[in-house]
């Protein structure tokens, strides 16, 4: 079908000669696939196969203290979109919102981002203390047990600061409520004034270790990333192996031991000029060629 050709729409919502692969009236919108009897394309001009739904798990948000909204940050969504060559889709952190099966089965991979609000110390076996900062509980309800269930199922998934942080609470590990207020320990939050250009500036170089999967897929030992963080990692869960560090020894780059699928994670921001940087890149390209890859395994047919 070419761009911009008009089409007709069922009964059931679908545009007419088209199938549609979801029974989602949400997600069904973004994903009518032709098929002209050689098979399903992709809407994408000149894509051979269909985009992997990737799910964005939102951050809860007060809009003029009044309106509670679950929202994702636009950078990350065209990190999913541009780079990762996914469908975005973004996903509520309400509690009662969602069934976790139903949310695995709907997206091939899923993207934990960074976040104002932190996870939640009870989570992993500490006491609150004013140190934490504020939390996003309805996050920690839904990351934290999906985390889990990926890692075992061997789905993709790719965390970012907050969400780095919480891969590693969901396997058992501990985080320091706030990284600068350690001895020895350099500030790694975000600059309180300046443009985004300068807040999301390269201000200090991740160390790889020799042969592990960063290494691997940046092809160098050390880079340069931005840092706009104020807890890290204390104890790392069981299976999670830091991979990368920052001078000051903070934690920067982490993957889970033996995971069938793909679990890379940082502390810094990808997402930030995704496109055109090139470590955040190939980062997103190999997340998007995990999800896709999930999205194209053989799936026993129901009975």
């Amino acid at each position: 079908m070419q761009k911009g050709a008009a089409f007709s729409i069922s009964a059931d919502g679908c545009p007419k000669g088209w199938l549609c692969i979801s029974d989602g009236p949400v997600v069904r919108a973004n994903l009518f696939c032709c098929f002209d009897g050689r098979g399903i394309e992709s809407l994408k001009e000149g894509a051979g196969v269909m985009k992997p739904v990737i799910g964005i798990i939102g951050n809860s948000h007060m809009i003029n203290d009044e309106y509670l909204a679950y929202a994702a940050a636009e950078m990350n969504v065209r990190a999913v979109a541009d780079v990762a060559q996914g469908l975005p889709l973004i996903v509520p952190a309400g509690a009662g919102m969602v069934c976790l099966e139903a949310l695995m089965a709907r997206c091939d991979g899923f993207l934990f981002t960074g976040g104002r609000p932190n996870v939640h110390p009870e989570e992993y076996g500490e006491p609150e203390t004013p140190a934490h900062g504020l939390f996003d509980r309805a996050r920690d309800g839904i990351a934290l047990p999906l985390i889990r269930a990926c890692v075992e199922r061997g789905q993709p998934i790719m965390g970012i600061c907050r969400g780095f942080q919480e891969v590693n609470v969901a396997m058992g590990g501990t985080l320091y409520p706030e990284i600068r207020d350690l001895p020895g320990r350099d500030n790694h939050r975000m600059p309180p004034d300046g443009t985004l250009e300068e807040k999301f500036a390269l201000r200090h170089k991740v160390a790889f270790t020799h042969d592990g999967p960063f290494r691997a897929l940046l092809g160098t030992q050390e880079v340069m990333t931005n840092t706009l963080h104020g807890q890290g990692i204390k104890q790392p869960g069981a299976r999670v192996i830091i991979d990368g560090h920052a001078p000051d020894g903070t934690p920067e780059a982490i993957y889970i031991a033996d995971a069938p699928g793909f679990t890379l994670s940082v502390q810094w921001h990808p997402e930030w000029n995704a496109g055109d940087d090139p470590v955040s890149r190939p980062l997103f390209e190999a997340f998007g060629a995990a999800c896709r890859d999930w999205a194209a395994r053989p799936v026993p047919m129901a009975i």
